[in-house]
């Protein structure tokens, strides 16, 4: 039987898993990344619509979304490496958010961009026509399925008009910028195992000591990670630490999308990011001159929670209801006959809020929940795992002195403790992809 030691081995080889690697292979430690699938970013993170964007209801959410911002402009020079695969890059588009009352009329969202500095216009309705093609912006709140009464018939004269942010856009590949980041860890000496199915944790006198793989490898290392993305839950049952923790994580199957642009219109190169909580759809502009059309969860779709490993692949009647919701907004918009598009999973807490944290195994480490709107995050989700494994591994107690991580590019201190394990659900949260 084969067995191998490590200072620190990552479960799950998305974008960031991959982050946290790259920062732990900075501190000196000898990392290994393993992941099920044949190679870096091939899971949920390839499903990403890889939105970089600073709106959220706290002050904490900007924060950490105003510092990932940075390290997207500096990607080149934060890896340090030349991928001869090519390298991910930002596109800059500005997003446009509705104000709505399931949002507060983005009160929250406003007192917090104002907070740390982000500069957006307050748009009315007809400022806002300017960022959209020929658009119908009568309100349709409540949101409805497509065989409920009333569908796509306006419920108001206007919506109460947008916040539009300058400082907004997508990253051109996730899966790429998931090997990039890969290309730099092995550039500072980390390995990498895919096709490589975690079936244990190991432990030693009361904590993490490495994994089991499918074929009976047994790997040592006093640090484990798991980044396993929609399989967090399970990953945590094999380490004994799901039962202790008050926010647990499970897989959404979600549904995404891609429809040409109206006619005459170029929306790769002059659309806009847009969240409409009054349609219950987000956008953004997507290669081939093509509309991107994702749900922000409404309450009348029904979320489907699934098994990882066993849920359809194929499209349902709810790609067609984003559509259709996009549809009202922009009356132009094309209808395809086949919905295109992707469907893939979140890795989802209870309260739609990452856990980024210890554990009660000591050496065991999470960072899940991720899914649906962290990406953008990765890079400093890797920067503060990195210090706040050092921490607790420097015989610091987490839960009863969190962490305190000073942003690298902003002056703000960031309580690791937010994202807690134990932290009671966040009733400020949309309960959404929005967070």
């Amino acid at each position: 039987m084969t067995e191998k030691r490590y200072d620190a081995i990552i479960i799950g080889a998305g974008i960031i898993g991959n982050c946290i690697s790259y920062e732990l292979a900075r501190k000196g430690y000898k990392t290994l990344t393993v992941d099920k699938l044949s190679g870096s970013g091939f899971g949920s993170t390839a499903g990403s619509c890889a939105v970089i964007r600073l709106y959220y209801s706290t002050p904490e959410g900007v924060a950490l979304a105003r510092e990932g911002y940075y390290y997207w402009l500096d990607w080149p020079r934060y890896l340090k490496v030349d991928d001869p695969d090519g390298m991910a890059y930002y596109k800059n588009t500005g997003a446009m958010v509705f104000k709505s009352e399931v949002n507060g009329n983005l009160k929250n969202v406003k007192k917090s961009l104002k907070s740390l500095g982000v500069g957006y216009l307050d748009l009315t309705p007809e400022e806002m026509k300017q960022y959209l093609p020929n658009p119908d912006l009568s309100s349709f709140y409540p949101q409805k399925t497509m065989d409920e009464e009333g569908f796509g018939e306006p419920t108001g004269d206007s919506i109460n008009g947008a916040v539009y942010l300058p400082e907004s856009g997508y990253i051109s590949d996730p899966k790429q910028s998931t090997h990039n980041v890969e290309t730099a860890v092995r550039n500072r000496g980390g390995d990498f195992m895919f096709n490589a199915e975690v079936t244990d944790i190991l432990k030693k006198d009361g904590r993490a000591a490495g994994v089991v793989l499918r074929d009976g490898t047994r790997i040592h290392a006093p640090v484990v990670i798991n980044v396993a993305g929609p399989h967090s839950a399970i990953i945590n049952r094999m380490a004994g630490v799901e039962e202790k923790m008050k926010i647990k994580t499970r897989a959404l199957r979600v549904e995404v999308a891609h429809v040409p642009s109206p006619e005459g219109v170029d929306w790769e190169k002059d659309g806009v990011i847009t969240s409409d909580s009054d349609t219950g759809v987000y956008t953004r502009p997507e290669t081939g001159n093509h509309i991107l059309i994702g749900s922000e969860e409404p309450k009348c779709d029904p979320l489907e929670y699934v098994d990882p490993d066993d849920y359809n692949p194929d499209f349902t009647d709810q790609a067609k209801t984003q559509i259709m919701r996009e549809a009202m907004r922009i009356p132009d918009l094309p209808i395809p006959n086949k919905t295109q598009g992707i469907v893939d999973l979140y890795d989802l807490s209870d309260d739609w809020y990452p856990i980024y944290d210890k554990s009660d195994l000591p050496g065991f480490y999470l960072a899940i929940g991720t899914s649906g709107n962290q990406y953008k995050n990765a890079p400093v989700v890797g920067n503060f795992m990195s210090e706040l494994i050092q921490y607790c591994e420097s015989g610091n107690d987490h839960d009863k002195n969190p962490f305190q991580y000073d942003m690298k590019y902003i002056n703000y201190r960031l309580n690791i403790g937010f994202f807690s394990r134990n932290r009671e659900i966040n009733k400020e949260s949309s309960f959404s992809v929005i967070g």
